[in-house]
């Protein structure tokens, strides 16, 4: 019995053992028990039905999903423009990041091209483009120069340069294949999950680490100095050890080219970002500066009288079965690809998917870009992964699906067969600088560090541990003891930050009048946090905000009425196609606004024949918190975006419990004008007493609070609320 008096309320019920609830509820257990056992003979009698089947097939062959419904009209001619803008950066980053692999600059574009055809047909997300990336280039670089050091095929002083490079692509070639190996089991054995472990503070730390080692490794093409590779710890002091005891020996010609390019490339991007805008397509600088480069070198003969190094063009090869012996010396490094290629690949398919509102796959984008590696892999190209500034040329060029991938493939495919020969006399100084412009992003995450010691020192100390860690250890090394180091203070702040108080009782130093004891929560497994509500609230607002814009054009084309009951169709109206309603998608995210229609709409009552909104019949959610040790940054922008969503279509959403991080929360930022703190109850009680009142449901049996399954785990790290 509940009995509210005033803002108090008195709860009474019977004194229950465990013994006497579950005699009393034995009839309800065993309903349940039979039920489920119900389920799973159907299940076993199901598992090989035609259904299942092709339920099966259509989650391992992605492509027989969307191609068949794909609207050529409506989306080729944006397809084949986004695709060749993309082929051509492809093809400047291909032969770019092959320096940082520490292999000639053609097989960049093997990188560029094979695993391209395979996420093609096995990949779920439609907008990124698969290939080369900086990071993953510089692991695999790593491990290439460990194997194949400078002097392994003479004293020094003379060495067969030809050898070394063929020796150099097959460690490439067989640690990408193996990496594509790991991909493709962790895929099989539905391990997706593992990107979860590496949090956004340790990712950021890892790749701009990962961005200080790509600007040293491209000093000696800059400056065209001979520095030997140092894959060891602290290999990046002996290498800037080993440039500054050559500076004199730069060749000046590359060093201007490298710094004009630079320059260049800088501002051309900064005015891309600062106009995108206004701009239809970004200016595709790297192919102006590439082709500008190529012409000008040509004319003056840079390679002769400048002594320049110039890029060799070859052609196309053979498929080769890795090396054995390279395979069992590169293990570890093997991992390490796998795990950080799909890793930077996940996240930067999530933020598209998001965005254009379509869901990904985690297990299937492994097997994906294992089989994607192990196919450039015996092509002898090197791991691939995607690059944000060659995903985002892909979708803001209007790419629509994978259609776009495939044309961009098609244009690398044009320059290995048929116009390479037209890079020949281009420097490697410009490469590596077109390199180099690929990295503002990376290097102006220093910033963060600042922020993150504002709102969270754990996440801070992480960034910097995994960060050091990654300069001086190497980056194989240093993703190793970065990962353990973030378990470490999991263990750490759920000690010092798990003292939570049960129920109603608070610590005493903090209000002084109880002398109540606490214990402190039970320290369990690293996991996460699940709200499972039967829908997706983002694709609720989205379909809301379409509703409104087809209710406003149809009431200025008087194809609608208002009435006292509602809103009526006149008109035999024509439903628009998703690409008509999807302009501006941004706009889909924020908040309804009906205060310039004459009537506001009931999103629960009967709405025009040509307008559809899925209906929502939960109107409040209560999160229980007192199991949550504590919140990194990560998860309180994930759980920020996810309260916006469901308030965003007017579902209340309470935390209960949620003792000790109210603080924390106002000190970073957590509320706006959509958050508030007022959301935050001491108790499930205290939350569940608001929604009553304000509901008025005692005055109103008949109304029923929905049940909302709620699973929280005791650390909310990294937290994907729903797919």
């Amino acid at each position: 019995m509940v009995e509210p008096l005033g803002n108090h309320y008195v709860v009474a019920r019977p004194v229950y053992s465990e013994k006497l609830f579950n005699e009393e509820h034995e009839k309800l257990l065993q309903v349940s028990r039979a039920a489920h056992q119900q389920s799973s003979v159907l299940l076993c009698f199901y598992s090989c039905s035609p259904q299942r089947v092709k339920k099966v097939a259509l989650g391992l062959f992605p492509i027989a999903s969307w191609l068949p419904v794909y609207r050529f009209r409506e989306w080729i001619l944006s397809d084949i423009v986004s695709g060749i803008n993309t082929g051509l950066v492809a093809v400047l980053q291909g032969l770019a990041f092959a320096l940082l692999v520490n292999v000639p600059p053609g097989y960049g574009l093997y990188a560029a091209f094979f695993p391209v055809l395979v996420y093609f047909i096995f990949g779920t997300s439609r907008h990124i483009s698969v290939g080369p990336f900086p990071v993953l280039s510089l692991m695999v670089g790593g491990t290439v120069v460990r194997l194949v050091p400078d002097d392994s095929t003479g004293n020094g002083t003379s060495i067969d340069i030809s050898a070394i490079n063929e020796e150099r692509v097959m460690v490439a070639a067989s640690v990408t294949f193996l990496s594509g190996i790991f991909q493709l089991l962790l895929g099989i054995l539905q391990f997706g999950f593992i990107v979860i472990y590496l949090s956004q503070s340790l990712i950021s730390g890892f790749t701009t680490a990962a961005a200080v080692h790509v600007v040293v490794s491209q000093l000696k093409f800059m400056l065209q100095l001979s520095v030997p590779g140092y894959n060891k710890p602290l290999g990046i002091i002996y290498t800037l050890k080993s440039i500054f005891s050559q500076i004199t020996d730069t060749n000046i010609t590359d060093l201007v080219t490298s710094l004009i390019v630079l320059l260049i490339v800088f501002v051309v991007k900064e005015m891309n970002d600062r106009y995108k805008a206004k701009l239809p397509a970004p200016i595709p600088i790297e192919l102006l500066v590439t082709v500008l480069a190529a012409l000008i070198s040509y004319f003056i003969n840079f390679e002769e009288k400048y002594n320049v190094a110039v890029f060799l063009s070859f052609r196309f090869q053979v498929p080769v079965a890795p090396d054995v012996g390279v395979l069992q010396k590169c293990i570890d490094d093997s991992i390490s690809i796998a795990i950080v290629g799909f890793a930077v690949a996940f996240s930067v398919a999530k933020v598209y998917s998001i965005k254009y509102d379509y869901s990904l796959d985690a297990n299937q984008e492994l097997i994906a870009f294992g089989l994607g590696n192990i196919v450039g892999g015996s092509f002898k190209g090197f791991a691939s992964s995607t690059a944000l500034s060659r995903s985002g040329v892909q979708e803001s060029t209007g790419g629509k699906t994978q259609i776009a991938g495939i044309i961009s493939a098609a244009i690398v495919l044009i320059v290995i067969l048929a116009i390479g020969f037209l890079l020949a006399p281009l420097q490697k100084s410009v490469l590596a600088s077109l390199a180099l412009g690929n990295l503002k992003g990376m290097l102006m995450q220093f910033k963060e560090v600042g922020i993150l010691w504002r709102q969270d020192k754990y996440d801070c100390v992480i960034w910097v541990v995994t960060f050091l860690a990654a300069i001086f250890l190497g980056l194989d090394i240093g993703l190793a003891i970065a990962v353990a180091f973030q378990l470490l203070t999991v263990v750490i702040r759920s000690q010092i930050e798990g003292q939570q108080p049960n129920a109603l009782f608070s610590p005493a130093t903090r209000y002084g009048k109880t002398n109540h004891r606490h214990k402190p929560l039970d320290l369990g497994p690293h996991s996460m946090l699940f709200l499972q509500v039967g829908f997706n609230p983002q694709r609720i607002l989205r379909k809301r905000n379409k509703a409104l814009r087809k209710v406003r054009k149809m009431l200025k084309n008087g194809e609608l009425r208002v009435t006292p009951k509602g809103l009526i169709c006149t008109a035999n109206h024509t439903l628009e196609s998703d690409e008509e309603l999807d302009h501006n998608i941004e706009e889909l995210d924020q908040p309804t606004s009906m205060t310039d229609l004459p009537i506001q709409i009931n999103w629960g009552a009967d709405l025009p024949p040509s307008i559809t909104v899925p209906r929502v019949d939960i109107h409040s959610i209560i999160l229980d918190f007192s199991s949550v040790s504590f919140l990194d940054f990560s998860a309180m922008r994930v759980l920020q975006k996810t309260l916006k969503e469901f308030v965003r279509i007017n579902i209340d959403i309470y935390i209960a419990a949620a003792h000790g991080l109210l603080e924390k929360l106002e000190r970073c930022a957590f509320f706006d004008e959509e958050i508030k703190p007022s959301m935050f109850f001491l108790t499930i009680h205290d939350a569940v007493l608001h929604i009553l009142l304000k509901k008025d449901i005692d005055s109103s049996p008949e109304l029923k609070l929905p049940e909302v399954t709620l699973q929280l785990s005791p650390f909310a790290i990294l937290v994907p609320l729903h797919s």
